[in-house]
């Protein structure tokens, strides 16, 4: 059988992928009975000069680099023959199966498999970030990550290919800027034609995901621009911080470099996030703090209101009154006392829960924080704490309720206003929150926190 062969030199084995104005080819080198692979930039219908651009740029790059886990630059000449017109680029072939190719075989990762193509990948962007100018790769995705088999107790080495979106700083900071990128890769700055060697973390930290969860990032969910990884795989929670930071879509918030990300993978107790104090509602005295290590709200008391009171009135009347019916009972003849003394204490335990509730108002507080361990709950009055703190474990977090202020009918028929509640589902137990504590001011307060919670743990808010 008869194989083209190009340049002279190049015999044609078979192609390997096709699209749009390119081509990608594994051919037999005849000098040295090697195989290469040779991609093609054609001259056909759906050709644009932007890829002829990108081609000479990976050309030009390409033969520029020098790493033992980057293919090789070999030839580039121009193509002229019956089935291919255009220019090829010749590279050293790598025996190895892409990571998207493991996927769609059914293999999956451990953590400690992730972590070590991670650590790998890593080495190989501090390599293209500490070139003069720095290389920016733009489209890091698994079709683009080479695996080779297993060997002893290593996950098998790591490639990075495909350098055909590739780009220097210089090159973007001057003259017309080319969007490319792979949509659920591409960080948002990327969608804008700017790119940083930041861009690069992004995505391979969503490629990362995508071997974690087996889900295509695209088609996991997100808030603010957040892939929501979390529910779908369990993860430690050093792992699952560090892939937040890498996909952060704030180029302000995430992880700078190659090198800052693989400190912060192999010591990730020595990754510092600034604190933020997020915008509250006007007028809530509501604190919220949090940083990428936990979260924490504080509800600090309402202080004095007019309907404390009529509350304090109330209050003091009925419990002025229960106080002398149970004397008087106390003073009956035993035994027969000793049925209306029980009848007395239904109304002594309404009457100092409204007592409780006069002093939450002017003196409690509570405080919810959360963080890659636990969550706890605690509610004082003053500096003496009313409720034991609740303590569980973050990942046992499964569900955000909230639940707006309802009419509901009661028994009577009567239309009824039911306050609105901030439920934290943990397993078995609720920590909630809601208007009816006496210590939020209002729903648009409970919304709030509802936004920030879920934001944080990347939870979606359940609407009931």
């Amino acid at each position: 059988m008869n194989r083209e062969i190009l340049g002279n030199r190049y015999e044609v084995q078979q192609q390997l992928s096709k699209k749009a104005g390119r081509k990608t080819l594994l051919a037999r080198d005849i000098n040295t009975n090697e195989l290469v692979i040779v991609k093609l930039v054609s001259f056909g219908n759906d050709f644009e000069w932007d890829d002829l651009k990108l081609f000479e740029r990976e050309a030009a790059i390409l033969q520029s680099l020098s790493h033992p886990f980057i293919p090789r630059y070999l030839d580039y000449f121009e193509v002229n023959s019956p089935t291919y017109r255009g220019f090829a680029l010749v590279q050293t072939y790598i025996p190895a199966s892409t990571l998207e190719q493991y996927l769609h075989s059914g293999r999956t990762f451990t953590e400690a498999e992730v972590k070590a193509i991670a650590q790998a990948v890593l080495e190989i962007l501090i390599y293209l970030q500490s070139l003069n100018p720095p290389v920016i790769h733009r489209d890091i995705k698994p079709s683009n990550i080479l695996l080779a088999e297993k060997s002893d107790n290593s996950v098998g080495q790591v490639y990075l290919v495909d350098f055909g979106s590739v780009q220097t700083i210089l090159a973007a900071e001057g003259g017309t800027r080319t969007v490319v990128g792979t949509y659920g890769y591409m960080p948002p700055e990327q969608f804008g034609g700017r790119t940083t060697p930041a861009s690069d973390l992004f995505s391979l930290g969503a490629t990362l995901i995508y071997l974690v969860t087996g889900i295509h990032p695209a088609d996991l969910p997100q808030i603010d621009f957040r892939i929501q990884f979390q529910p779908s795989t369990p993860l430690s929670p050093s792992f699952t911080h560090w892939l937040q930071l890498m996909t952060e879509p704030s180029l302000d918030r995430r992880l700078s470099s190659a090198t800052e990300a693989l400190n912060a993978l192999q010591q990730p107790n020595l990754v510092h996030s600034p604190v933020i104090t997020v915008k509250k509602p006007y007028g809530s005295k509501i604190e919220l703090t949090k940083n990428n290590n936990f979260l924490k709200i504080v509800i600090p008391p309402v202080g004095f209101q007019p309907s404390i009171i009529f509350l304090a009135l109330f209050a003091t009347a009925w419990n002025s009154f229960i106080l002398f019916w149970t004397i008087g009972v106390l003073f009956a003849p035993f035994p027969v006392n000793i049925p209306f003394a029980l009848f007395s204490l239904p109304f002594w335990g309404a009457g100092l829960s409204m007592v409780y509730k006069i002093l939450l108002g002017l003196f409690g507080t509570i405080s919810l924080r959360i963080d890659h361990q636990q969550i706890a709950l605690r509610q004082n009055i003053g500096r003496f704490q009313t409720h034991r703190s609740r303590l569980s474990p973050r990942e046992s977090i499964t569900k955000i309720i909230y639940i707006p202020t309802y009419l509901a009918k009661n028994y009577d028929g009567e239309r009824t206003q039911i306050p609105g509640k901030l439920t934290i589902l943990v397993g078995v137990e609720k920590f909630e929150l809601d208007v009816n504590t006496g210590l939020l001011k209002s729903e648009t307060e409970l919304e709030w926190l509802a936004y920030e919670l879920s934001t944080w743990l990347g939870i979606p808010i359940t609407r009931e």
